[in-house]
């Protein structure tokens, strides 16, 4: 019986097969590739904050000013357009009817 079966014959039989498998072993795969992708991203955030937090904190002991001191309150007045404009004192509008 195998005889009469041509070279041919056995070779699109071979990779008829190995495709179906490919095919099969393939959704199985991302399948379970997309399945576990959705367990690490739901665990991501999370230990990403406290991480985040961790390093945040040893970072910053010492370091940092307090939040209420803000550095621009004695800030000089540097503003060049307010020297240059004459007409700063103006309290009427000219073009008025």
């Amino acid at each position: 019986m195998i005889k009469n079966i041509n070279k041919k014959t056995i070779i699109v039989i071979i990779s008829v097969v190995l495709l179906i498998g490919l095919g099969v072993g393939g959704y199985f795969y991302w399948n379970n590739l997309e399945k576990s992708k959705t367990k690490v991203e739901t665990k991501a955030p999370e230990e990403a904050k406290s991480a985040t937090e961790i390093i945040t904190e040893s970072a910053a002991q010492g370091v940092l000013p307090s939040i209420g001191a803000n550095p621009l309150e004695s800030k000089p007045d540097v503003n060049p357009a307010d020297k240059a404009n004459p007409f700063k004192d103006i309290k009427t509008n000219p073009f008025a009817q």
